[in-house]
């Protein structure tokens, strides 16, 4: 297998773990909690689900980074998870502050993808042969 191909199959397996993961853990929430005693609204998401959505993203990115490089694994993650995120996003707000939201996962999944696969990355060149 060339370089190429490997670097392609890699690029697309990441994308589609990563949109696999917001599926399993954020796609299909739907809506607001409103506690019925204090009036106030959470939501759509509990923290159960994106802590295990982040748990998820960072696995994700570990073993991306031991197999590939972070300037594939960073990118396609930050891509495939906020798209994911910002197309259900938009689809439901009439405020339009989706956008905001999109940036900023857009920041945190680029952050922790970077620094995710770079220390995997890190380790696997340390490890002894």
């Amino acid at each position: 297998m060339t370089k190429r191909t490997r670097t392609l199959l890699g690029g697309l397996l990441l994308a589609a773990a990563t949109v696999g993961a917001w599926w399993a853990w954020l796609g299909w929430e739907s809506g607001y909690t409103v506690d019925p005693q204090t009036g106030a609204t959470s939501g759509p998401y509990a923290v159960w689900q994106v802590a295990g959505a982040v748990l998820t993203l960072i696995v994700i990115a570990a073993v991306g980074g031991w197999f590939w490089s972070p300037w594939l694994v960073a990118p396609v993650m930050t891509v495939a998870f906020t798209a994911a995120w910002a197309a259900r996003a938009a689809s439901t707000d009439d405020t339009g502050l989706w956008a905001v939201g999109a940036a900023l996962v857009a920041i945190g999944t680029a952050i922790g993808a970077t620094v995710v696969s770079a220390g995997a990355g890190w380790l696997r060149r340390r490890r002894p042969r």
